[in-house]
């Protein structure tokens, strides 16, 4: 029988424990994005500049539906891993069944958002006539797999609650190749173009939804899924939403400013709108190298804070800090200065290259800081604290560059204007987290040593 392989957070030597549980978030964030990436290549390189340009200019606004649901597994992750570490396994248990409904009800009520909302969102977006057709189909299509992409989600954030990252990795390692086929075979051989990936992304992602059902039902104790047992626990979902709805408002706040960005990407036309999806799909590799940090801070903050050990809080968050600025500072720059073979991969327009590189040195160059910011959220939403950063985000984050656009970007609009609003709204943003970290940290050393005293 398959067991869950957990790792012991809260005792013995950090460092090594920190980087073996990123490393398969890491490797599993790829594969996920290897399930988009294959489509934008697939139909860059067989399916022409216009689909190219559907399927990459979709992902803002997919990340704008769904982001409200899957940041509520943030929820679930910190729930699971306080329960962990205070050794409250019901309780685990019980997160368990409740994310398991939970879940599959927000991933039916996203099937009917997408079917109802992909188009007028585009419209509103700006897409091009020769694009927004066939966008509309793809996201139509992928929001099908939801039901499977939150369970998923929810699950595997649970896993890691639990120290276990390298089941999640495996199933999708078999999902992403899976995927890789199907384009192949729908695109290049029934000549299905834009509907040929998104099918091949939905059976993926069912493939490892499925996957990982299966395991969970195997496992023992706290761990056990037991269909008959699924349902609403309405004290454990109210401890997942207060935690993780901030999260999700959050997420959905930042893909509003993305979305604004992508419409005013669009307004370059279809050339630099390709260019800007093959860049941002290159940054999306960095980016989840980089999240997986942030979720490692989480979970480890997390479980010690049940466990009531302050100082190796805050170890965690200085040495997970150091981990995410070495990861974004070597592989943000390796993907600027490697750009034009690796945008290649995805197109052979010219113009579409170099609109391409010019992201990419604006956006990858500095991603650092944005890893900095994300590893500071991780480690407030440890300490269960998931309105601040929430608060901090949409003001120094999504509002600095919704006014950058509104104002500065009239004047001087050029790509080099307008992606300058990432970097500068990071650096401001993760200047005032690292504040409200400190503050939060130290008023709970407080409370506890003042509890002690009674």
């Amino acid at each position: 029988m398959n067991k869950s392989k957990k790792l012991d957070m809260t005792h013995g030597p950090l460092l090594g424990k920190l980087i073996f549980f990123t490393v398969p978030i890491i490797l599993s964030g790829v594969l996920q994005l290897l399930f988009n990436a294959a489509d934008v290549i697939v139909v860059g390189r067989f399916a022409g500049e216009a689909s190219l340009a559907a399927v990459g200019s979709t992902s803002a606004l997919i990340n704008l539906m769904t982001n409200l649901f899957i940041g509520m597994s943030v929820g679930a992750n910190v729930c699971a891993a306080q329960f962990y570490g205070a050794g409250q396994f019901k309780d685990v248990k019980r997160t368990v069944h409740t994310s398991t409904a939970f879940s599959l009800i927000c991933g039916v009520l996203l099937i009917f958002i997408g079917l109802f909302l992909a188009r007028p969102i585009l419209e509103i977006m700006g897409s091009p006539e020769d694009v927004i057709d066939l966008a509309a189909l793809y996201v139509r299509l992928y929001f099908l797999a939801m039901p499977a992409i939150m369970l998923y989600n929810f699950l595997a954030s649970i896993l890691r609650a639990a120290g276990d990252t390298t089941h999640p990795l495996a199933f999708l390692t078999v999902a992403g190749i899976v995927n890789v086929i199907l384009n192949l075979i729908l695109v290049i051989i029934f000549k299905m173009g834009v509907a040929g990936v998104a099918i091949a992304t939905v059976t993926s992602n069912y493939i490892s939804c499925a996957m990982l059902v299966a395991f969970f039902m195997k496992q023992e104790e706290a761990l056990k899924l037991e269909l008959n047992k699924v349902g609403i626990d309405k004290k454990i979902l109210n401890r997942i939403i207060r935690i993780g709805l901030p999260a999700g408002i959050q997420g959905t706040v930042f893909s509003l400013s993305n979305v604004v960005i992508q419409s005013a990407i669009n307004s370059f036309g279809t050339a630099v709108i390709a260019g800007s999806s093959a860049a941002a799909s290159i940054e999306g590799f960095v980016y989840v190298s980089m999240n997986s940090v942030s979720q490692t801070c989480v979970t480890f903050v997390g479980q010690n804070f049940g466990a009531g050990d302050e100082k190796r809080v805050r170890k965690v968050v200085f040495e997970c800090l150091g981990i995410v600025t070495v990861l974004g500072v070597v592989l943000g720059n390796l993907a600027y200065i490697f750009a034009e073979p690796l945008l290649g991969i995805y197109t052979d327009s010219k113009a579409a290259i170099v609109a391409g590189t010019l992201r990419l040195f604006w956006v990858c160059c500095p991603y650092f800081l944005c890893g900095i910011m994300d590893t500071l959220t991780g480690g407030l939403r440890g300490l269960g604290r998931s309105t601040v950063p929430m608060i901090v985000s949409l003001l120094g984050a999504c509002v600095t560059r919704l006014i950058w656009i509104a104002t500065y970007f009239q004047f001087h609009k050029t790509e080099g204007v307008l992606f300058f609003s990432y970097p500068g709204s990071w650096l401001l943003t993760l200047s005032v987290h690292s504040i409200c970290l400190v503050v939060v940290y130290r008023d709970w050393v407080r409370r506890k040593a003042s509890e002690v005293r009674i």
